[in-house]
């Protein structure tokens, strides 16, 4: 992870040099170090402070001027209807590679920039050196992930707990900006994708990389120890399953919240058939009605609404239904043989 005492030395020298407000972001514009303030603020340094990161309104300002590609200090304009102040925004490039930006008001008399540049280039090199490190413990999740012991012990990646796991489906139509994740997030390509985020992260990871993808996501339960990471994934992968099959629980699902259905999760191929096998009987027609039904706890009213026909027309396709598959379904066990084969149809399915 980021050397944070390096960052704000560099800050803080930077900021004395100039006499200018400095801050210094990463490349997705979360704040990682900031100096003294030097005359007025204005709003967007208050809260990237206080938030810890730039609104997409102003990222979208700053980015049109080009900072992205820049390969020098990009002046950018005052905008007081976004609460901005001129600045300067130096991109912390490595080896052709923007890994941040280095913020400066200015109010007009920011004539030096030459003389901080070593800082500039050290800060740059920090970043990129990071990034490197993380793609390193990202080829290492898969071992982490293993359900191997001795595979996992191999791992060499120590990151503090708790943690949380994260599966989300690829997609072949979009590529999702992997190296804007937040730091102390590993992400590992493949089908499905695979994350290790520290805990209070999982949640938005899991919502960035679902709405790039836009497919499906799954987040495990937390675990203390990075050690048992393995067990957060293995939750992962199954809520990814649920949330693919369950629009109930679509487009992410977390493991905590998907009472029976984590059982139903855990079941392979073959047992999922043989419960399925119960309404195989079934027409998709058929088959809705019956599990919009039993969603609703034999509630006829709730579920006639939800499927939208008359009260009539659900009690005909539920007589059916009894007599397709030789179930009582006012019968206990009879609702739960019945229930169970619809979830279980649903996970069948590619």
């Amino acid at each position: 992870m980021h050397n944070s005492a390096d960052l704000q030395e560099i800050v803080d020298e930077i900021a004395a040099r100039l006499g200018a407000s400095v801050t210094l972001e990463d490349r997705s514009f979360r704040l990682l170090a900031y100096g003294a303030q030097h005359g007025d603020i204005d709003t967007v340094r208050q809260e990237s402070i206080l938030r810890r990161r730039a609104t997409g309104e102003v990222r979208d300002y700053f980015e049109r001027y080009g900072i992205a590609k820049a390969v020098g200090p990009v002046r950018i304009p005052a905008d007081a209807e976004l609460g901005v102040l001129a600045r300067v925004c130096w991109p912390l490039r490595h080896g052709e590679v923007t890994y941040g930006y280095l913020w400066l008001l200015d109010s007009g008399s920011l004539t030096a920039l030459d003389s901080v540049a070593p800082l500039v280039a050290r800060a740059a090199a920090a970043l990129a050196q990071e990034a490197r490190s993380r793609q390193d413990l990202g080829r290492g999740l898969l071992s982490l992930f293993s359900a191997d012991p001795a595979e996992r012990a191999s791992a060499s990646i120590e990151l503090p707990g708790p943690v949380v796991a994260v599966a989300v489906r690829e997609s072949a139509e979009r590529v999702a900006a992997l190296w804007t994740l937040p730091r102390g997030v590993l992400a590992r390509t493949g089908s499905p994708l695979a994350l290790l985020t520290p805990a209070h992260l999982a949640g938005e990871v899991a919502q960035t990389l679902q709405s790039a993808y836009g497919t499906a996501a799954g987040i495990g339960a937390p675990r203390p120890e990075p050690a048992d990471a393995w067990l957060s994934w293995r939750e992962a992968r199954h809520a990814l399953r649920v949330a693919e099959h369950f629009p109930r629980y679509a487009p992410i699902a977390r493991w905590e919240d998907l009472g029976a259905h984590r059982l139903l999760a855990r079941l392979g191929q073959a047992d999922l058939r043989e419960l399925a096998a119960e309404t195989a009987a079934l027409d998709a027609e058929l088959a809705e009605t019956v599990e919009v039904y039993l969603d609703h706890g034999g509630h006829a009213q709730k579920a006639a609404a939800e499927l939208g026909i008359h009260r009539q027309t659900l009690y005909y396709r539920l007589g059916k239904a009894e007599r397709l598959t030789h179930r009582d379904l006012s019968d206990g066990d009879d609702r739960l043989a019945v229930h169970l084969g619809l979830k279980a149809a649903r996970l069948c399915r590619p």
